[in-house]
């Protein structure tokens, strides 16, 4: 199952627009809320991000959440340089975005590692899907 999986992986970064990678900003990490919310160093300010189309457990959803937040901690630790392609603003003044590192989508990792599910407001985010839906 994993060497599917990896295959999957692999198609679909493959099929990622280069261009997508042009649009991000630098940041850097400054902490880890749970697993979909980090707070980032953007242009001199902090900034809460909130990883795009994507829904993880709260930390208070035990086991689950504590799992989901210990993985983004360890993909994403404090002082990592990442990249972000800025969505939207949500109704709480969180930017909403996608989070790369080295060129890899964290949240695609999230979702095909299982710590995370397709957020069904973003019915559009067709990568993201099709993941989960192979897991």
């Amino acid at each position: 199952m994993k060497p599917l999986l990896l295959l999957v992986l692999v198609g679909l970064a493959l099929q990622q627009p280069s261009s997508v990678l042009a649009q991000t900003t630098p940041a850097t990490i400054v902490s880890v809320g749970d697993g979909d919310t980090v707070r980032v160093q953007l242009d001199r300010k902090l900034t809460t991000i909130r990883l795009a189309c994507l829904d993880a457990p709260e930390i208070r959803q035990i086991p689950y959440g504590n799992a989901s937040a210990s993985r983004l901690k360890q993909l994403l630790p404090i002082g990592k340089s990442i990249d972000i392609r800025a969505i939207e603003k949500d109704r709480y003044g969180r930017t909403v975005g996608e989070i790369f590192v080295n060129n890899k989508s964290i949240n695609l990792q999230m979702v095909a590692e299982g710590q995370a599910v397709v957020y069904r407001q973003y019915p559009s985010f067709v990568t993201l899907r099709r993941v989960e839906c192979r897991n």
